[in-house]
């Protein structure tokens, strides 16, 4: 079985030095893909691929009975600018060559719904209150005015990705667990303790690198491309704005996808380590006791004994992920950067984040320096809900794609 979403778009294509419209159909697939197995996209072009116009006028007969409108994209652009996402019933459109088609109800936006199945997205999203019609329309207004947005994302908007975060109420680490995340001091000084924080890593990463972007992600991308979206701060370091097509973006606290050498500055690719790992331990193997925010697993002291951590290919020298770990600093020139973004935007728009941590918190007082009106959507309270002129309870992914950022 395949989950696969969709969007239709119009685009003129040249044949014969004629250009005509031509109707692209994109299947966006989770799983296994249709065709190409390197991107994970199969594209049916309905004037070059007659093969398959079959299963395309199906598909189009299909929309007709949901009575569904399909738009024509209003410029010349590959992507368009706008897309409409659906739900369908699955008896119904379940086709002859074994595919299911299935979208988030909701607005549109691009590439939307590459996400985890419902359990492991609930599991790590905190209760909140049914969407407020009123509060909608107040983030739509906020949304409207603003010119130069500059949105901070935390650890909130990935939840429904099914990454789990530290604080959230009764499902976040620190609720479920008496477990606390790694200190830098600790990691930098002592062997032992990189030895089970990579064996944490290495069990942990297959589950960690596979998690996608949810419509939140996919909404702030396409802002970004409609002009909306000036600058993305995130704290988080899952990568999942950078896989969503962000590219206005700063990773404050780093990115779980690369590895540093701590001695010099060499700089790879986690998936590289990863491969690394399992030609040192071959027949180590151990049983993850749960999943922790920053991806590793939960083992026990008698489980990472034996396993074998591999040094810098270039000088020897200790391996840790490029990440800002709790108790290090952020570097100052990547704060002095993100400083100037805030001061060049004209409204702030925090998402998923309690701002507990002031590497994050400390924009938010440069923006009420500079009188920016400041917008947070965040399940529970924040730091700076007393400075919001806005604050809305709700769920990122089910808030963010009802907005129109045109």
């Amino acid at each position: 079985m395949y989950i696969i979403n969709t969007y239709i778009y119009h685009v003129p294509t040249k044949i014969e030095n004629k250009t005509k419209q031509s109707t692209i159909i994109s299947f966006y697939i989770k799983g296994e893909p249709l065709t190409r197995k390197s991107r994970q996209e199969a594209i049916l072009d309905v004037n070059c691929e007659t093969r398959r116009i079959v299963g395309l006028v199906v598909f189009l007969t299909s929309l007709k009975l949901s009575g569904l409108h399909v738009p024509k994209c209003k410029c010349n652009q590959t992507i368009p600018p706008w897309v409409v996402k659906w739900s369908w019933n699955r008896e119904r459109m379940k086709m002859s060559f074994g595919l299911t088609f299935r979208s988030a109800k909701g607005r549109g936006i691009a590439n939307p719904s590459r996400q985890c199945s419902k359990g492991s997205t609930e599991l790590f999203v905190p209760a909140s209150p049914p969407l407020d019609p009123e509060k909608v329309k107040e983030l739509q207004r906020f949304i409207t005015l603003s010119k130069r947005l500059l949105v901070m994302t935390g650890a909130g908007i990935s939840t429904e990705s099914g990454i789990p975060d530290y604080r959230s109420e009764n499902v976040g680490l620190y609720a479920r667990t008496d477990r606390r995340p790694i200190q830098h001091s600790d990691f930098v000084r002592s062997a032992p303790i990189r030895q089970r924080y990579w064996a944490r890593s290495f069990v942990g990463w297959p589950r960690f690198s596979s998690h996608q972007p949810n419509p939140a992600h996919w909404a702030l991308s396409t802002w970004e491309k409609l002009g909306k979206l000036y600058w993305l701060v995130t704290q988080n370091v899952d990568a999942l704005h950078t896989k969503a097509g962000s590219r206005r973006l700063t990773e404050l606290h780093g990115c779980m996808h690369r590895v540093l050498c701590l001695d010099c500055g060499e700089q790879t690719p986690r998936g590289l380590l990863q491969e690394r790992f399992q030609v040192l331990n071959p027949t180590w193997s151990a049983e993850a006791h749960g999943l922790a925010p920053d991806g590793d697993a939960f083992l026990s002291e008698e489980q990472v004994q034996n396993f074998q951590v591999p040094s810098c290919v270039q000088c020897g020298g200790r391996l840790k992920p490029d990440v800002v770990f709790f108790g290090d600093t952020v570097n100052p020139d990547k704060v002095d950067f993100v400083h100037k973004r805030v001061k060049e935007a004209d409204s702030l728009l925090v998402v998923g984040s309690s701002l507990q941590v002031y590497s994050g918190y400390r924009f938010i007082l440069t923006a009420q320096e500079k009188k920016l009106p400041i917008a947070i959507l965040n399940i529970g309270p924040t730091r700076s809900d007393d400075l919001a002129c806005l604050k809305l309870n709700s769920r990122c992914g089910e808030l963010l794609p009802l907005i129109d950022p045109r």
